[in-house]
């Protein structure tokens, strides 16, 4: 059972680190996974595997990629992507965990699932408007495609190797972590009296 739990856990929060970087994708490729049985889900959440869920998935994929290389539309589908992507963190960590007890099993989603998804889009966040600031929009394109191949490699990796990808994306939390820490303290030094 401990093993169980460990690679649900490894396995959600790979999948809900990677709605850090484009929300649909991988709730795309886990309804895909829950239809094809790869993906274990719990009861109540076999509505992930239906194929209305699979097709709402697929089409919100495309038009969250497309849109994402229009210059301003993807700094402003940041402010959306992100409640999105902790609530769909939430949500996919929360379909695996195998704890009986629905609100235990609800806080862990939203503090695991919806915690790596929030720090994985903070980073994202970062990234384009840096993008923006030192190349006036013109260099996020670059910026999408890679949060693109991100986005899809995490979340097919995630159910190959959920062990490695939870690892790496731990490793992957901490480094931004201390990214926005030192960012944080760079902007607002303490004042010696």
């Amino acid at each position: 059972m401990e093993k169980e739990i460990i690679v649900a856990v490894a396995l959600g929060i790979g999948l809900s680190a990677s709605t850090g970087f484009r929300v649909f994708v991988p709730m795309l490729v886990a309804s895909l996974a829950a239809r094809t049985g790869i993906l274990p889900v719990n009861e109540g959440f076999h509505w992930l595997a239906s194929w209305p869920a699979v097709i709402c998935f697929g089409t919100a994929t495309v038009i969250e990629i497309l849109a994402y290389y229009i210059p301003i539309v993807d700094n402003l589908l940041d402010g959306i992507a992100t409640p999105l992507a902790v609530l769909a963190g939430t949500l996919l960590l929360t379909s695996v965990l195998p704890i009986d007890n629905d609100m235990l099993r609800w806080i862990a989603g939203l503090v695991f699932g919806g915690g790596s998804a929030a720090t994985v889009q903070t980073g994202s966040i970062l990234t384009r408007l840096t993008s923006t600031k030192l190349t006036a929009g013109t260099g996020n394109h670059v910026v999408a495609t890679g949060e693109n191949v991100a986005a899809i490699s995490t979340s097919l990796l995630t159910l190959v190797a959920p062990l490695l990808i939870g690892a790496l994306v731990i490793l992957l939390l901490v480094v931004i972590l201390v990214m926005v820490r030192k960012k944080m303290v760079h902007k607002h030094p303490k004042t010696i009296m």
